[in-house]
Formats: C-alpha cells, sequence, structure tokens
C-alpha cells in the first residue's frame, strides 16, 4: 500500500490506564492542544459510528478535553453505517466507520459538506473470533470451517472439520450458537468480507453491514456480541479483539499456518493492501488484502477510518474537528490508543499522510 509500510504496535501493558490517566493529567498541566500547540477549543464536539472505536475513543476523549478544559466531545456508539449517515444528514461533525464511504454514497458525503469529504484511517484491530468453551482457550480454524458455522452448516463443537485441525483437542459434543450482530455494522462487513475473499465456495455473500445469514444469536454492538459469547457455552462470535477480553479465541490459517489476533497480524495485513483508486486526495481509503499469505498476517481485520469535512459552515466546528482529528493521528494519540485499547498504531508514512490532509480542515 502507497504511505504505509505499518509500524508494529505493543500489545497494551498492564498499567495502560494508569499512563493514559497520567497523560491527561500532565495534558491538563501543559493546558495544550495537540502535540504541544495550544489549547482553548470550547463547545460540543458531536460524532459517532463504529462501536469498536470505543475504547480509542474513551482514551481520545479523555486526553484531548484534558488539553482542552471548554471543550465537550461526544461520540455516539451507532455502528458504523448510522455513524456515516448521520454524518450526511448533519446530526454529526464527524463519524467513525469500519469500512470506508463506497462510491454511491460519496456523492451525499460531498453535497452534505458543500465540497471534499475527508477520509483517514484512525485505527487498526484485528477481528477475534471469540468462542466459549469450558477448558479450551484456543482453537485452528481455516476460512472454510468458520464460514460453514456462521452459515449454520457446521452445528457440533466436536465436528470433523474442527477436529481435524485440532489434533489433541477434547471437543465437546455441543450445539454450536454463532452470535452476529443484530446492528449494520462496519465489523460485520469487514467480517463477511474476509469469509466472501477467503472462502467463497462455503460463504455465498457478499460483505455487508447487515449480517446476511438468519439463525443463530444476535446481539447490539461489540458489547453486545461479547456478553452474548460470554454468557452462552458453545456460542462463537466476531468482534473487536480489544474489547473481547479473556474470551477464547480462533487462530485462523493464512498460508500454511495458523495466526492468532494481534496488534502486529493486522498491521501487516495492512502493510501488504493497496489503497482504492481514483479517490480524492483528502480520501485514504484501503481495500484490505484478506487472502494474503504473508508470514504473521492477520487478515480478520477492521481499518477504522475518521469522516469528516474538509470544510465547515461554522467556524468553530471546523476548529474542533479539526484539533480533535489532528490528536487522534498524531504519534501521542496513535500511541493512547495502542496502550488503552490495543490497536495497532498507524504506519509513520500513513499517519504523515493523515496528519497532511487534516491540517487543512477549516471554516468556508
Amino acid at each position: 500500500m502507497n504511505f504505509k509500510s505499518i509500524r508494529n504496535a505493543a500489545v497494551p501493558g498492564v498499567a495502560a490506564l494508569a499512563l493514559l490517566m497520567s497523560a491527561c493529567g500532565a495534558s491538563n498541566e501543559e493546558g495544550t492542544g495537540t502535540d504541544g500547540e495550544s489549547g482553548g477549543l470550547s463547545g460540543n464536539l458531536k460524532g459517532g459510528g463504529a462501536t469498536s472505536q470505543e475504547k480509542a475513543q474513551e482514551a481520545w476523549k479523555t486526553a484531548f478535553q484534558g488539553k482542552n478544559s471548554g471543550l465537550t466531545i461526544d461520540y455516539a456508539l451507532l455502528g458504523s453505517t448510522d455513524g456515516r449517515s448521520q454524518f450526511i444528514s448533519k446530526a454529526l461533525s464527524f463519524a467513525g466507520s469500519d469500512s470506508y464511504i463506497k462510491d454511491e454514497d460519496l456523492t451525499k458525503a460531498k453535497e452534505r459538506c458543500g465540497g471534499t469529504i475527508v477520509e483517514v484511517p484512525a485505527y487498526i484491530s484485528s477481528i477475534a473470533i471469540a468462542f466459549n468453551l469450558p477448558d479450551i482457550t484456543e482453537l485452528n480454524l481455516d476460512a472454510s470451517t468458520i464460514a460453514k458455522i456462521f452459515a449454520g452448516k457446521i452445528t457440533k463443537w466436536n465436528d470433523d472439520a474442527i477436529a481435524s485441525q485440532n489434533e489433541g483437542v477434547d471437543l465437546p459434543d455441543t450445539k454450536i450458537s454463532p452470535v452476529h450482530r443484530a446492528d449494520d455494522s462496519g465489523t460485520t462487513k469487514n467480517f463477511t468480507d474476509y469469509l466472501n475473499k477467503v472462502a467463497p465456495s462455503d460463504w455465498k455473500y457478499e460483505a455487508e453491514d447487515a449480517f446476511p445469514v438468519s439463525g443463530g444469536l444476535s446481539a447490539e454492538g461489540t458489547s453486545g456480541v461479547v456478553k452474548t459469547v460470554t454468557d452462552t457455552e458453545g456460542a462463537i462470535g466476531y468482534a473487536d479483539a480489544s474489547q473481547t477480553g479473556d474470551l477464547a479465541h480462533v487462530s485462523v490459517k493464512v498460508g500454511d499456518e495458523y495466526v492468532a489476533p494481534s496488534p502486529e497480524g493486522a498491521a501487516k495485513t495492512v502493510d501488504v493492501s493497496p489503497v482504492v483508486e481514483g479517490r480524492d486526495a483528502t480520501d485514504i481509503a484501503v481495500d484490505v488484502d484478506r487472502t494474503t499469505t504473508e508470514a504473521g498476517a492477520y487478515p480478520v481485520i477492521l481499518l477504522s477510518y475518521l469522516i469528516a469535512c474538509e470544510t465547515y459552515d461554522d467556524a468553530a466546528e471546523a476548529a474542533n474537528v479539526k484539533g480533535y482529528f489532528e490528536y487522534i493521528v498524531s504519534d501521542e494519540g496513535q500511541a493512547e490508543a495502542a496502550d488503552f485499547a490495543g490497536s495497532a498504531k498507524l504506519s509513520a508514512d500513513t499517519a504523515a499522510k493523515a496528519q497532511e490532509i487534516v491540517a487543512k480542515i477549516s471554516a468556508k
């Protein structure tokens, strides 16, 4: 991918929250804005969308509001689809989305902005395929088996397709309960895109924000999926890895190896993925390479974006969006998300490009 040699992120430390609060305290003492610049932003900045960004947004909001005591940032956990639509309707000043705006919605977004949109990567994370089976903490599965499980074609945990990839694991004769998002979701779109690209003979559905298969269990938002899997023996679901906690997870087959979800694996996948052609200079959309066989890459990922206007009618709104976005794509902001949410940092090249783009956000 152009401007994209992703820098590996460290797995979040035990003291991540303490580090976050310490950083916020230092920010309050300094009274600074992004990366040492003057603060002083004020008002109420409204955003919303991808629930995968929940922990990262908590970190970013806390730190940035500490630098700008007059500013309140609201980020509503709406899901990517509603985030994009409410941004287009002007209910939100910015949106978070786990998939880039498709061509059919670009015209609407540009009309909302009265000009060019800004769309930059902000958050890279593995989508964990998490499950609940007593005394089993990890399973190896290829894409074909995962597709058949979520399509309802494999219904028992001791099915030969699972057992053959997990020799020595005592698999129970327990019913599999697939859990999917009830709401339209960018996480669903990324997960179904993986299944469609890697196991097309077993997953006949296109990548969609709405889960395409009836049956199984459903839950609202990332937290809802995690809770349902946690509470249901035999359940398996997909969610941002930063929010799956101690749940057991699947290592997916990539080439001849099985790879567990990790920030490093997610970063490697983005590293080998191409940018979308034909986009404006302010739009960094990436087509994730789900079929990569790169050693150590984990292709079940979400690349989550920030979406805004390049220009706003209101000067204060423009200043607030610009300031907040500048912080998020800064080295400091990316480090906060890596520490607190376990995400992979943007590469130096991608971060520099994103910083250049958001620096141009202004009033008309």
